[in-house]
Formats: C-alpha cells, structure tokens, sequence
C-alpha cells in the first residue's frame, strides 16, 4: 500500500474547494458523471482507432444510493486507469486528464465528444463528502486495479484492488451537512436537470414495465363471462437519460413529430405544440448544434425569458444564456449545445469571449434566415402567427441593428382591417393620401381598436389606413423607425384631429367669427377644468365629433416607452400629470347651440355632457364622475 500527499500548490486546499468551488455543491454530480461519460467516450474512441483491445460493447453509467451506508456509487465501464494513472490524474489538482486525451488524439478525437477541461471535477466530490474512494481497472492488458482513498485532507492511500471488470467506480462518504444527497428524490431530480442528455446511458434504479413478449390471454367461462389476465411486468433498468437528442442528430433525419416530441420532452408541462423551430449546425468557424423552438408568446416579456438550456457536449450548463443568445432571443425556448463554451466560468467572461460572441452573431442570422424563409414559403400561414411572434422580432429589431436590417423582409405592419403589409409594402400603399403639406408620410396607427373605434372610423372616412400596432414595446419600435426611414412619423389616431394628423394644404373656413369664437373659449373654460384640459377651437367638418379628446403623441409615447424600460432620460415624464387636449368642433351644430343658448345653466349643463361623452369614448369617465353621467342623462330622457 503506497500513501503519501497529494500534490497541491495551495495548503488545505479541501477546506476551499469545500466551500469555494463551485457556488452550487449540487454540481458534484454533474462533475462525476461528466468524467465517467469522458472515460466511456475515450475507450469508445481508442477501440475504434485499435488502440484498445478491450471490448467496448453497450457501457453504462450506474448511480446507486447506500443510505444506510451514508454512501453514494457513481460507476462507469470506462476505460478506468492504472495506480500510476491514480497517481497522475488524481493526486495532482487541476490536472486534465481529458485536456491531455485531446492534445495527444487531437486529430482523430475531436468528433469523439469527450466533454473536456474537468480539471478540478473529481474535487468536487469533497463538497459533499467527508471520505472518498476511487476503485478504477484500466482497459490495458495485464493490469491490476487500484483502491484510492482520501478522507479530504492531503494525504491519501492507494493500494491494489480485486475488481476485475474494467471502468471506474467513485464511492462517496456522504459528510453529515450532505445527507440530502441521500435521499432518492433528491438524486433523481439532480439527473434529470443536469444529465438527462448525456451521451453515455445513466442507470438509476430498476423499475417494472409491461413485459413486451407477454400477450395477456382472454378466457371465457360458462357463463360467456371473459376475464383477461394480468399484463405481466418485468423489471429492467430505469434508464434516465436520453443519450441520442433531437439536436444531435442531422435535420435530414428529423420530422416534425420528432421536433414536437423532443419540445414536450423538453418541456413536459407544455401541452401546444411550437409554432415553428430553428435547428443549428455549424462547425466553422465555431463548433455549435440546438434546436430553437418559438412558442406561442404573451405580452409579458419577464414571463418568458430562461427557457432555453445551454449544454457543452450534453452536459447541461444553465438556462441563463444571457450574453450567450441575443437577448430577444431568451425569449424562445430550446437547446443550445457547444463546447467552445466555457464551462465553469462567469458571466461576465462569457460576454467577453470571443468565441461566444460568434456565436450570438451566428444564432441572429440564422433566426433572421429562418423568419424570412418561412414568410417567402407560406405568407398566409406566416401571417397567421404573426401575433404569437412579432414581440421576438420586435425586441430584436430594437435590440440589434444586424436583425433590424434583414427583418424588413418580414416584419409585418398590419392594419385594423386585418391587412398585413411589410415596410415598403406600407409605404406604397399609404404615400398618395398619407403624405401631408410638409412631404412627410404620417403612418396612422391605434394601440385599442375598441377603445379608439370613434378616431379610427374618422381616419377611415378620409380614405386613411389605420395600423393595429399594440405590443408592449411598439413606442420603442417607432422611435427607432422614424430615426432610421428618411421622412417618416407615427401617430396614433387619438393624437389630435384627423385634420390636423395629416395636415394637407386646403383649410377649413370656421362658421365662428373672431368675437363668437372668444366668447366661445371663455365660456368653455369657466366649466371645463383646466388643469385636466387645454382647450382647442377648430373648424373642421360640420359632421365631425363636436367634441374630441386627444392626448399629444409625444408626451404620450415618452410615457409609454419609460413604462416599458426607456432609461433614465425619461424618468422625467412620469412624473408629468396626464394632460389632454379638448378640440372642440366650432363648426358643429351642437357647439352652435352652446353659443346661443341664454340660460347659463343650460349652456354649462351642454358642455360637461358633452365632455363626459368625450371621455368616455377615451375610457377617461370613471367612479362618481361615471355615476353622475349616467344619472344626467337619464334625466335627459324624462
């Protein structure tokens, strides 16, 4: 038996690695399984270029819980290691067994899978347990195993072992602080979150299942009663893992149930199907496979983000990609898979890599290529889902200028009559009679086609089109297309009047002269409250509303845009009172009447009914103001 220190830079290193390692202590058992699946790809690897004479068969990777042992077992049919391998791999820290596999196979090993750079891995082990056991038989001809033992401080032993069945097993000494990872539930759900797509198949158990050779036998008694006998069970293993997922496998060898079942194994509480995916293959200049599915989206942004899983060669990494996935992309759902990934490293790092800001560029494009292909192939079915989609690709088109570029090929615009236009669709639609005096094109749109049905109709019967633009960042988007298109602007039909929307050149004559037309303010603002209303005159048609609410388009979107995350420099319109203008129609019949009427009161009781009726067309009438309305114009009806 052979014992000495293990060779470590730093003194007590376990008290550190105990606590400072990994943030998680959880992640042992990523780690451990992680090796044990890179000792089975390397024997893999060696027997196909006949560097091993051993037979490498089905291989497993076994998980077993000795609770009343306080033990953990995790056992591979690797290709295990000698006592001078011990000696190498294990008794000098942060040395990578499966970095030096790489460098000396480096030509032939680079499809092999091997998970790689697990230097301090097997340490891990010591954040849980107290004691530690290796039991390891190498695959080379003529060896003897080897028995490691480490009760976590630097001294070990290491001794010949009878174990004849090559691979290696770990067996932990469970600390009393750890007796969670005792505990079956506790075990199975840390498989199922980091090791379900594990390459090498992981064994957790047994369970029974319906034996399938077994043909349950109908009878019948005298009677004509049937009884059928009990389907027999078998047991087998309970294999927990998936080893072949969808996204290693080529687009080719997949079919749209098959990209359907992987997104229900991926997210067993999802019961829609995804509206589309977007599988990645990629090997230059950087190694990268996923499958990115879109879901059906809600308006609630925060509710979608971290469902897409990041894997390095299947072992799972998180489901926090930010700065890996374009940010408007977190929003879908799916895998992501590449080992040029660091692994174990911070956020901040991964921001910076080099590699990893490829890949972002990559997934952009190739979302961007996936969106237009689907709008050229089948516009209506495009169309369709347009709703389910357009927050990704609104997000994206503020979030990065590359998208924004190639969304105008399918970024759609569509209108209250249920018309669907991309950009320069739009523009040649509406340029003949939305372009106003200055030869700029005004883009008409509402954020509630019921709420602003009255302003809606009022554009319509000029000829206009009326966009239904609604998502919870659709302020931001026009921001950024009015700064981008050259001589553009949005304005929501509320904004103003539709004469004054779109101003052309003709004008509209009052029925008022100057005098009636000051009476006429003075009169409105001794009823009308002002520090709620600033009080308009025009003349526009006779027909038109007497009385209009609007709300100034910019106020109103600064508002809109610092509720949905404008930054700081807009912080200041919060806290601006909600002002609307009052346009009053000095054309209209009932604005006359107002005028002419002599009885002061009546003339008070016109103006607050027909402001109520303004605002409740803009849902501004509510609580006592509401009641007193209703309970005036029932009055009316006496």
């Amino acid at each position: 038996m052979a014992k000495g220190n293990i060779n470590v830079s730093v003194e007590n290193i376990f008290p550190l690695i105990k606590k400072f390692l990994y943030s998680d202590h959880e992640i042992f058992l990523r780690e451990l399984i992680s090796n044990g699946t890179d000792a089975t790809l390397k024997l893999k690897h060696l027997t196909s270029i006949g560097e091993s004479k051993s037979e490498y068969g089905n291989p497993i990777i076994e998980v077993k819980i000795d609770k009343e042992g306080k033990k953990l077992h995790i056992i591979d049919q690797g290709l295990g290691m000698t006592a001078d391998e011990v000696e190498k791999y294990i008794n000098q820290v942060a040395f990578s067994g499966a970095e030096e596999f790489l460098d000396q196979y480096k030509d032939s090993a680079k499809d092999s899978g091997i998970i790689g750079h697990f230097g301090l891995g097997f340490y891990s082990a010591f954040m849980v347990a107290e004691k530690v056991e290796i039991i390891t038989k190498s695959h080379k001809e003529g060896t003897t195993a080897a028995h490691w033992t480490c009760d976590g401080s630097p001294e070990f032993t290491l001794e010949p072992h009878d174990k004849t069945d090559r691979g290696t097993e770990i067996i932990l000494h469970i600390a009393e602080d750890s007796t969670e990872f005792l505990e079956e539930a506790r075990i199975s759900s840390l498989l199922y979150k980091y090791n379900k797509f594990m390459p090498i198949p992981i064994k957790f158990g047994t369970k029974e299942v319906n034996d399938p050779d077994h043909k349950p036998e109908t009878t019948t008694d005298a009677e004509g009663k049937e009884t059928t006998e009990p389907q027999k069970k078998i047991t087998v293993d309970n294999i927990i893992n998936n080893p072949n997922p969808a996204w290693t496998k080529q687009p080719t060898e997949l079919e749209s149930d098959d990209y359907n079942n992987f997104y229900r194994e991926l997210y067993p509480s999802q019961f829609e199907d995804p509206l589309f995916h977007i599988h990645l293959n990629v090997d230059y200049p950087f190694n990268l496979t996923g499958i990115l599915y879109f879901p059906k989206m809600t308006q609630d942004m925060a509710m979608q983000k971290d469902k897409i899983q990041l894997y390095q060669n299947q072992v799972y990494v998180t489901d926090n990609v930010e700065g890996i996935v374009p940010e408007f992309l977190t929003m879908l759902r799916g895998v992501i898979d590449s080992p040029d990934i660091p692994l174990n490293v911070s956020r901040s790092y991964l921001q910076a890599d080099g590699a990893v800001k490829k890949i972002s560029s990559y997934i952009t494009r190739k979302v961007a290529d996936k969106l237009k292909s689907l709008f050229n192939n089948n516009r209506e079915e495009f169309e369709a889902k347009w709703n389910d989609i357009k927050i990704v690709i609104e997000y994206g088109m503020l979030s990065e200028d590359k998208f924004f570029d190639k969304a105008d090929a399918f970024a759609l615009y569509p209108t209250v009559d249920g018309k669907y236009y991309t950009y320069d669709e739009l523009y040649n639609a509406i340029k003949a009679k939305q372009t106003d005096k200055d030869n700029k094109l005004v883009i008409l749109y509402t954020s509630n086609q019921e709420e602003q049905h009255s302003y809606i109709e009022a554009a319509k019967d000029k000829g206009y089109q009326v966009l239904l633009l609604d998502s919870p960042i659709v302020s931001h988007l026009m921001q950024k297309l009015e700064s981008t298109k050259e001589n553009i602007t949005f304005s929501r039909v509320d904004a103003d009047s539709i004469d004054k929307l779109i101003a052309k050149d003709e004008t509209v004559i009052s029925k008022l002269d100057e005098d009636q037309t000051k009476a006429l303010d003075a009169l409105l603002k001794d009823v009308i409250p002002s520090e709620k209303f600033m009080v308009q005159l025009e003349p526009m048609d006779s027909n038109a509303t007497p009385f209009m609410i609007t709300q100034p388009e910019f106020m109103r979107r600064m508002k809109e845009m610092q509720a949905s995350g404008g930054g700081g420099g807009m912080q200041m319109f919060g806290n601006m009172p909600e002002m609307y203008n009052l346009v009053v129609n000095t054309n209209s019949d009932l604005v006359n009447e107002i005028l002419n009427t002599e009885a002061k009161d009546k003339q008070a009781h016109l103006i607050t009914q027909s402001l109520d009726l303004a605002r409740l067309s803009q849902g501004l009438l509510k609580g006592k103001e509401l009641s007193d309305f209703i309970k005036r114009s029932y009055e009316l009806l006496k």
